[in-house]
């Protein structure tokens, strides 16, 4: 297979393609690894690459059978392959098994051939880690594909593989979704499984699924991976029918707020406001009922940003600590970089009593929200407030910051997206918009718990209604002169 005809179908496609006896898995492997040959030198996406597994390739009738596949430096372990979170501190480390959603995975038929870049233990917004280099834009290779899933954004937007695992603890998945011009959905707490080794990521903030050019390929893996395993700290009722289905039925009229000020008071850039506003006009002439909000947050963005301080920062001092008594490595300078080191240092500071309260902020944020979501179906907003960040911009300063400041500095780079993880609900980045540069532009759409099933109706009805596949990054694995054909 060529490579431009491998980009022109999404995973779904490629699929198809495997059972119709087309096109083998071992074809389709080889054609991913010419991909990543000639676009991966440019965007430092994919950090390691590995043999197609022999048992991944056979035939079944597995949805993704045969499809390539990219998983994330962070979250998910492959038995035998490297699991370092984007650190020197975890260098060399080698997982001993697979992780419930990697088995979930191979179930699924998706054939694992490497994994992507993230930031230092995947707490950014920007994917730099000082460990692997910086990940760079297909569509501008001086800005940033966005965090913290922005390896495996930056591949898939580059064309390498249709199809890649992702992480979201505060916007990780839509951050580089709107980066990218991709497809991400972030969904409900207690979906998808983070176990054996993991409980809860971030006590409950922190979701797995993935990124996708095609709104089709993200609801059929969530329904690919639906699986209640033993032992799992939460449980999400199981949806009527299968997501995949729910693509192509219209929604119906929907009751959609669109809130353009973020609640930690920031505005917009102008670009930004009108890409939001273009997508709300399309709403509504869809037939949906569309008013200016602005939905209360439930505490004072001060309140919530140090809330997620305490959680996110004491949660890393067991990685840490885990980490060093593994490798017999120190948490210094040699083996961290400076923001995550304060931020060990900060959770290392962190009283049981505030990380209580923060618990109680996260229930008044949740009970806020749900309020918010009896009144209306849906919340569009800008997914961010400002267009990718140049390389090397994001970390300027952080190595005076401790690590209040460092978490108040990426929920400033991204301050729509962390609400919908405190308070356990659904949310999507759908590349709707585009700035007069050419650089696109991603709308985030919000939904109450449990209701991914609406989140995907009108997922495909809008990308029925404006398609993006279309456009494609100048680094593109599908152009002439990368593909030879």
């Amino acid at each position: 297979m060529k490579l431009s005809e491998y980009v022109q179908h999404d995973a779904l496609g490629l699929a198809a393609l495997v059972a119709a006896g087309e096109v083998t898995a071992a074809e389709l492997a080889q054609t991913a690894s010419a991909a990543m040959a000639a676009v991966n030198g440019s965007i430092n996406a994919v950090i390691e690459q590995w043999p197609a597994p022999a048992a991944d390739l056979q035939r079944s009738s597995a949805p993704f059978a045969g499809v390539p596949f990219l998983i994330k430096d962070v979250a998910i372990s492959m038995a035998g392959q490297r699991l370092e979170l984007g650190s020197r501190l975890a260098e060399g480390n080698v997982a001993a098994a697979d992780s419930n959603l990697m088995r979930h995975f191979r179930q699924a038929g998706l054939v694992t051939i490497g994994r992507t870049s993230s930031p230092e233990m995947a707490f950014s917004t920007t994917t730099e880690s000082v460990f692997n280099g910086p990940t760079r834009n297909p569509w501008d290779l001086r800005l940033s594909a966005g965090g913290s899933s922005g390896g495996a954004a930056a591949a898939v937007a580059a064309g390498i593989v249709p199809l890649a695992h992702a992480t979201d603890a505060a916007g990780s998945i839509r951050v580089p979704a709107a980066s990218c011009g991709l497809f991400g959905l972030k969904p409900t707490r207690g979906r998808v499984s983070n176990g054996p080794s993991m409980d809860e990521v971030f006590n409950g903030f922190g979701v797995q699924l993935g990124l996708s050019r095609s709104v089709r390929d993200s609801a059929a893996l969530l329904d690919a991976i639906l699986q209640h395993d033993v032992g799992e700290p939460y449980y999400t009722a199981p949806p009527a029918s299968p997501y995949l289905l729910e693509v192509a039925r219209e929604p119906g009229k929907l009751r959609i707020g669109v809130m353009l000020e973020a609640w930690s008071g920031q505005q917009p850039q102008a670009g930004i406001e009108q890409a939001a506003m273009d997508a709300a006009r399309l709403c509504a002439s869809l037939g949906h009922e569309v008013a200016l909000v602005q939905p209360a947050l439930g505490v004072a963005w001060e309140e919530f940003v140090h809330a997620n301080a305490q959680v996110w920062c004491a949660n890393l001092v067991g990685w840490i600590d885990g980490l060093c008594a593994a490798t017999g490595r120190k948490a210094d300078l040699s083996t961290l970089e400076a923001a995550t080191l304060a931020c060990y240092a900060y959770g290392r500071r962190a009283s049981a009593p505030a990380f209580a309260d923060a618990l109680a902020i996260r229930n008044r944020v949740t009970r806020s929200l749900g309020g918010y979501f009896s009144d209306y179906d849906l919340l569009l907003t800008p997914t961010l407030p400002a267009l990718p960040l140049a390389i090397g911009d994001y970390a300027n300063g952080s190595a005076h910051m401790d690590g209040l400041e460092w978490t108040a500095r990426v929920f400033r780079h991204s301050p729509y997206t962390p609400a919908a993880n405190v308070a356990g609900v659904p949310a999507m980045s759908v590349p709707l918009g585009r700035c007069a540069e050419g650089l696109p532009i991603g709308v985030q759409f919000i939904a109450g718990f449990g209701r991914e099933d609406m989140l995907f109706r009108l997922a495909g009805q809008l990308e029925r209604a404006q398609p993006w596949t279309g456009h494609t990054p100048p680094v593109w694995a599908g152009n002439a002169s990368a593909a030879g054909a």
